[in-house]
């Protein structure tokens, strides 16, 4: 049955799409747009029912953003990235959660998890500074997560490396307005954030391997079967799901347009077997995305659910998959661009956007293939993986 979100999404779909290029133009999402995401309620899609999210299966949530996503890229990207970090808090200390929704449960909370902060131990927790880009959706959000490295005193990562995810307010760090300027995926406005000696008590840190091994979750007693999903599943399932949904777009506004479009040669495209059979291969290669993304988080699940252990080839798998869903999704969406006709390459045509946008969301370090594939291939020979290998698997 489709999840209530979904149905939203779509209701909404049609004022949510004729904002997209205004969202193109501001650098970030309109009020309008954060207004209609709100209405839709896809960010409270893995929030805990008792800050009044929808705790609902991630099929789900990953079904919501594709939908998001299939009208407005931006949209649907911000709530892929953002809409998996409420599944982590509802992992951390309970104090955080109520800190975060307690006066306002449509409260946004941003990212990135890339180390690029130094966390200094100081009495009660730790002094943070950094320089994090890449922060999606940041200017309509009131907390941003954080990676960071912690530090030796001196203000260097300590040796060995420990990262942490740490969360901070609003208040506590700055985003750099001009910090982004790209092309593609531009009205994600994911600007750069800057934190500079911030004090973040320790129950506003966790230490990355206790989210990666479900650790956290077991110490704060959650022991919802959604919340013990490996974060290397759950992390990237958004951000597939976006990259998905934004080829559906580009498909339909590519098979809207070549309807009644005639070829320099004066046919009709309709009778051209060679567009036809690209348009007909693209379609099947970006539903086979959306299947296999769906498949992989959903047998996950279920052998969370049955009790079953999940094993490091398991999680390989599904990643693997996650990995070459976006791929192949996105070599589809080059097919059917490459003969959509000149007119495809003006500025006015959504379609040249949407191929932007999802190239740009290819570029995301969660769809790199190298070491995925790699890693996937030694875990089916039965070799041990290397730790710097394990991180995104």
């Amino acid at each position: 049955m489709t999840h209530q979100v979904v149905r939203r999404v779509h209701e909404l779909g049609p004022d949510i799409a004729a904002l997209a290029e205004e969202n193109e133009q501001l650098g970030r999402l309109s009020g309008e747009t954060v207004a209609l995401t709100r209405s839709a309620g896809v960010m409270r899609m893995l929030q805990p029912a008792k800050f009044g999210g929808h705790a609902a299966h991630p099929r789900d949530f990953a079904e919501a953003v594709m939908a998001l996503a299939s009208y407005d890229s931006a949209a649907g990207w911000v709530c892929g990235v953002a809409g998996v970090h409420p599944w982590e808090v509802a992992q951390l200390h309970p104090r955080l959660g109520e800190e975060i929704w307690g006066e306002d449960q449509d409260t946004w909370i941003a990212s990135p998890y890339m180390p690029n902060g130094v966390a200094e131990p100081v009495d009660g927790g730790y002094s943070l500074s950094g320089r994090w880009p890449f922060s999606s959706g940041a200017d309509h959000c009131e907390w941003d997560f954080l990676g960071a490295l912690v530090g030796d005193g001196a203000g260097s990562p300590a040796a060995p490396p420990t990262v942490l995810h740490v969360i901070l307010p609003r208040s506590d760090y700055e985003i750099i307005d001009d910090s982004w300027d790209v092309i593609g995926l531009s009205g994600t406005g994911s600007k750069d954030v800057v934190v500079q000696d911030a004090f973040v008590p320790t129950y506003r840190a966790v230490d990355q391997t206790d989210i990666m091994e479900g650790q956290s979750a077991d110490r704060h007693g959650v022991t919802d079967t959604l919340y013990q999903l490996p974060f290397t599943a759950m992390f990237p399932l958004g951000i597939t799901a976006a990259v998905i949904g934004i080829c559906e777009n580009a498909l339909a506004t590519h098979v809207a347009q070549q309807k009644d479009r005639v070829a320099v040669t004066g046919v009709q495209v309709r009778d051209d077997p060679y567009v036809l059979y690209a348009t007909g291969e693209a379609s099947a290669e970006i539903q086979a995305s959306r299947v296999q993304l769906i498949d992989g988080i959903s047998r996950l699940y279920d052998q969370i659910d049955a009790g079953r252990p999940v094993s490091l080839q398991d999680r390989s798998d599904v990643r693997r998959n996650q990995v070459r869903c976006a791929w192949r999704a996105v070599t589809a969406l080059d097919g059917i661009f490459a003969r959509s006709g000149g007119n495809v390459i003006r500025r006015s045509n959504p379609l040249q956007r949407l191929w932007r946008d999802a190239h740009a969301g290819l570029a995301h370090m969660i769809h790199v293939p190298g070491s995925t594939y790699h890693g996937n291939a030694l875990t089916q020979m039965g070799f041990e993986l290397p730790p710097q290998m394990r991180v995104l698997i």
